[in-house]
């Protein structure tokens, strides 16, 4: 199988002698700054933990569609549970495929303790009855890929040129997580073959899981790209915060999800990993040499960037499942969906931080 041009970053090496070391963030600086995805391998999770969850994913899609529905996420005012295909919107078109998705297991907030509707997207997860360990093993799974991601924001500072630990105090205690178990079925005769529409990711890092078969793009300055698996390597690319952080250093770029052909299933697993929900995203102070590279985060009136955290995350979510919005968040919908006047600077620009 041909492989995209992607960078290959070995994350064994970025804990290795020196040497190996400066190299090594010489060139993952290079991949989130030139194109914003690269394959990430040596992160330590085997071949067989991968394959695991993915046949996890595709024990819960073959349930029932009784089974499935009754943890809809419709039900969930957390964003949490399944979604049939075509369920999830990108760019107000249906995405065709079908999900589970799970965030950080905690309570839900008291109404009274709820001062901003972000607040809501605090809370509990719902389960499959059918498959009992699926809790277990998939709030560990995401724990795992938490810990790379970790690691990952660490070397960025590196790369930043930052002071180590400059971005503890956005994600010091609970870091947002989200992860995604997707089924893409294969196209239907004259169908659409959006499996996702182009978007970006919210958060600070992304790490996708591919089983064999191929359908990622990334766009680049030449066009679209394929990402098709690269054994045992993990998919990393860079989401909107850090682009934020790094005043447009760092670059979050559109990627998308093509259908796989008629016949054809494909699973993956996608984690997002953005700062804590009640955390502003530090401006960080670069070095001269880094500044005269940062253009700022790209402006876009059809997707403000918000350095409140949790704004930011909620916008996507709203955006992407109407109907939890209808259910759950009306006033807040409503908002998401204006757009900044012409001459009105973006909701980034008004709310940019003090650098840090």
């Amino acid at each position: 199988m041909a492989h995209s041009p992607l960078p290959i970053i070995d994350l064994a090496a970025l804990e290795g002698a020196p040497d190996t070391r400066r190299q090594m963030l010489a060139q993952l600086g290079r991949a989130a700054r030139e194109i914003g995805f690269f394959y990430l391998t040596g992160h330590g999770l085997s071949e067989a933990q991968q394959t695991e969850t993915l046949a996890l994913a595709a024990r819960f899609f073959a349930l029932p569609e009784p089974e499935k529905r009754a943890v809809q996420m419709v039900l969930s005012p957390h964003f949490r549970g399944y979604n049939q295909v075509g369920a999830e919107l990108t760019r107000q078109r249906p995405d065709r495929r079908e999900q589970f998705d799970i965030m950080n297991e905690a309570s839900a907030l008291d109404a009274d303790h709820i001062h901003s509707p972000w607040q809501r997207l605090i809370g509990p997860n719902q389960w499959p009855a059918a498959l009992p360990e699926m809790k277990t093993q998939l709030l560990a799974w995401q724990e795992r890929l938490s810990d790379i991601t970790l690691t990952l924001l660490a070397a960025f500072a590196e790369v930043l040129e930052q002071p180590q630990g400059v971005f503890e105090g956005s994600i010091h205690g609970a870091p947002y997580q989200h992860m995604k178990l997707i089924h893409y079925p294969g196209q239907e005769a004259g169908g659409s073959s959006q499996g996702v529409g182009a978007h970006k990711d919210p958060g600070y890092l992304t790490l996708v899981m591919q089983d064999h078969h191929s359908g990622l793009e990334v766009e680049t300055a030449t066009g679209w790209i394929p990402v098709p698996p690269l054994p045992g390597a993990l998919v990393v690319n860079i989401g909107e915060l850090l682009e934020l952080a790094s005043n447009g250093y760092l670059k979050a770029t559109l990627h998308r999800v093509v259908s796989p052909p008629p016949g054809v299933s494909r699973l993956s697993c996608a984690f997002f990993m953005a700062a804590r929900l009640d955390a502003t995203v530090p401006l960080l102070t670069l070095s001269p040499e880094l500044a005269a590279q940062a253009q700022g985060p790209e402006s876009d009136p059809a997707n403000p960037l918000f350095y409140q955290v949790g704004e930011n995350v909620l916008k996507g979510r709203l955006r992407s499942h109407p109907d939890v919005a209808a259910r759950h968040y009306m006033t807040a919908a409503a908002s998401a969906n204006q757009q900044p006047a012409s001459g009105q600077t973006t909701n980034s620009e008004r709310r940019q931080p003090q650098p840090a």
